[in-house]
């Protein structure tokens, strides 16, 4: 995929365009994760999941499922009896997913997976216990988001909980200056050196840095009916939403 410079930016949340930069960034996104972020993106996934008082026999809904970064640490939660439902439609990530489903890691749990977009509102009304988003939200524009958390409304049942996480541009003047540089500049030569395609890796710095943090966010999210507040990890380098809707 060849991604323009001068690429409008209300285009770069059009799902065939975010759909194509995941797929070509699949063979190398898991590796890249774990390396640009110096593995903190595992913890704040993992943070992300423990924010939610998930129990066994529960049904949690991962949106935006990705290479099911996140199952590992849903699943020490729900146990075997428990269901877990990965969203996503990235074609390339699946793939992957899928082959992580079948490891022995994984066997013994109960793990669907549905290639679709997350906002085609297809799952059943009430039918999740807990929903979380893992590195997604960026994706998104303000519209996109008002959409995600009214479908995150509908599917949660009463009560049922919801945690969002974010890579954001922290607050401190030179902390967000360094981060800033390694996002557009840095990450994209890591991506040159393992994709042989800077373009499609400094997209991720574009989308940190228009999406910014999960305030906005937050407040969206409240006004779809739910209660939330927002998160911060690491200084504000992630952020996120943790909430739930009412009885």
């Amino acid at each position: 995929m060849s991604i323009e410079k001068s690429k409008p930016l209300q285009s770069i949340y059009e799902p065939e365009f975010v759909q194509e930069l995941f797929n070509e960034m699949s063979l190398t996104y898991e590796r890249m994760n774990t390396i640009t972020s110096f593995g903190f993106s595992n913890r704040w996934r993992r943070r992300c999941v423990f924010e939610l008082n998930i129990q066994p026999n529960q049904v949690v809904v991962d949106l935006m499922t990705g290479m099911g970064e996140t199952w590992a640490y849903i699943c020490q939660r729900i146990g075997p009896s428990g269901t877990l439902i990965g969203i996503d439609f990235c074609e390339g990530m699946l793939r992957y997913a899928d082959q992580k489903k079948r490891k022995k890691q994984f066997s013994s749990y109960t793990i669907t997976i549905h290639k679709q977009n997350v906002l085609a509102g297809t799952l059943p009304a009430q039918s999740a216990d807990h929903v979380v988003v893992s590195f997604g939200l960026k994706t998104f524009n303000t519209g996109q988001i008002k959409q995600l958390a009214i479908e995150i409304q509908r599917i949660l049942k009463p009560g049922g909980q919801f945690s969002c996480i974010e890579v954001s541009v922290p607050k401190p003047a030179l902390l967000r200056i360094l981060y800033l540089f390694y996002l557009r500049q840095v990450i994209p030569i890591l991506g040159a050196l393992f994709l042989g395609n800077p373009q499609t890796y400094r997209m991720l710095g574009v989308y940190s840095t228009q999406f910014k943090n999960s305030k906005q966010a937050s407040q969206l999210f409240q006004d779809a009916g739910l209660i939330c507040q927002p998160t911060s990890y690491f200084f504000g380098c992630a952020s996120g939403i943790v909430g739930h809707k009412s009885q």
